[in-house]
C-alpha cells in the first residue's frame, strides 16, 4: 500500500508547529522520528493530510541529568541514544532496558521516546517504566507551557491527553534516590522486534528490609498502561520473600484485562503478568540506588 498524498511542512520553531497543528486539528500530525507516523498514514489509521516535521527545531534533542530532579529527555532524542547512553545506564538503567526493547536497531536510530508514548500503543515498551517512575510530560501550546503526569497522559488505544496545538518538548523522570530501584521486563516471541506480549515495570523504595513505597505497572494487558495497585498494597510494609512475590504477582494478574490475539491468548498474558511482576520487583530491589 502506497502513502496517501499529504502536505509536508518543516517547522522552524515550536510556536510555528503548535499554531499549524491547532489550525489543522485532526488533519495535521506531528512527526519527529516518523517510524510510527509513516505507518499510520500508510495504513490510513489517521486522517491527516498535513505532516508537521519538528526535526529541524533546535533545543529539542538531548539527555540531561539534574541533581535532585532527575533525567530530562528532549522530544527529538532517539531511542538508540537512550539505550546506549552511559548517563542513562548509570542513573536509570531500567529506562535503558526499555529503550533497548523497542523494535529493531534501525528503528531505534530513528524513533524517539516521545514518539513511542505519543503513539499510545497499549504495548509500548517505554510506557510502563515511565509510569512506574512517575514521569512528567512537558507540553507547549502556543505561548503556554504545562506538565502532564504520565498517569494522566494515556486515555486509550492511540489516544492521549494532548490537545490540538500541543507539542511535547520533553519527558522528565524523577531521579532514583537512596534505597530506590526500578526495573522493566518485556515478554515477546523475539524479545526485540516484536510487540510486547506483556511488559512489566516496577519502582520500589525500601526502608531497611521492608517495602516503604512501590509502583507496579503493566503494558499490553489493557487499553492503556495499568497500575497494579492491589499488588502494590501487598508489598507495602513487608519484607520481600518468595511467598510475598508470588502473592503480588497473582494480585497483579487479577488486575489486568488482556485480550486474545494472534500473539497470545488472554489467559497466557494473565499468567505472564504474574511471572514478570515477580521478576520486575525482585530486580528493582537488587538494583537499589
Amino acid at each position: 500500500m502506497s502513502l496517501p498524498a499529504f502536505d509536508y511542512v518543516k517547522a522552524a520553531s515550536i510556536k510555528e508547529a503548535s499554531e499549524l497543528a491547532k489550525t489543522k486539528g485532526e488533519k495535521g500530525v506531528i512527526m519527529a522520528g516518523g517510524t510510527d507516523v509513516i505507518l499510520l498514514l500508510k495504513d490510513k489509521v489517521i486522517p491527516a493530510d498535513t505532516v508537521i516535521d519538528i526535526k529541524g527545531i533546535e533545543g529539542l534533542e538531548g539527555i540531561e541529568y539534574v541533581e535532585g530532579e532527575g533525567l530530562k529527555i528532549g522530544a527529538l532524542t532517539k531511542l538508540f541514544d537512550i539505550q546506549t547512553s552511559a548517563l542513562v545506564k548509570e542513573k536509570m538503567p531500567a529506562l535503558s532496558d526499555a529503550a533497548h526493547y523497542v523494535a529493531s536497531a534501525q528503528i531505534r536510530r530513528k524513533g524517539t521516546l516521545v514518539g513511542n508514548i505519543c503513539n499510545a500503543s497499549p504495548s509500548a515498551d517505554t510506557a510502563p517504566i515511565l509510569l512506574a517512575m512517575d514521569a512528567k510530560i512537558k507540553v507547549v501550546n502556543g505561548e503556554e507551557e504545562r506538565e502532564i503526569g504520565i498517569g494522566d497522559f494515556f486515555k486509550g488505544v492511540k489516544k492521549t491527553a494532548l490537545q490540538p496545538g500541543d507539542i511535547v518538548t520533553e519527558v522528565m523522570i524523577p531521579e532514583l534516590k537512596k534505597n530506590e530501584g526500578s526495573a522493566y521486563f518485556k515478554h515477546a516471541v523475539r524479545k526485540a522486534m516484536d510487540l510486547a506480549i506483556v511488559g512489566v515495570g516496577a519502582w520500589i523504595k525500601m526502608d531497611g528490609s521492608k517495602v516503604a513505597d512501590c509502583r507496579i505497572t503493566m503494558g499490553g494487558v489493557g487499553i492503556t498502561p495499568l497500575r497494579a495497585k492491589n499488588a502494590e498494597q501487598i508489598l507495602m510494609g513487608n519484607e520481600i520473600t518468595d511467598d510475598l512475590l508470588e502473592k503480588a504477582g497473582t494480585a497483579a494478574s487479577q488486575e489486568c484485562s488482556p485480550i486474545s490475539d494472534v500473539r497470545a491468548s488472554a489467559e497466557y498474558r494473565t499468567d505472564m503478568i504474574r511471572v514478570y511482576t515477580k521478576r520486575a520487583v525482585k530486580k528493582a530491589v537488587e538494583t537499589l540506588a
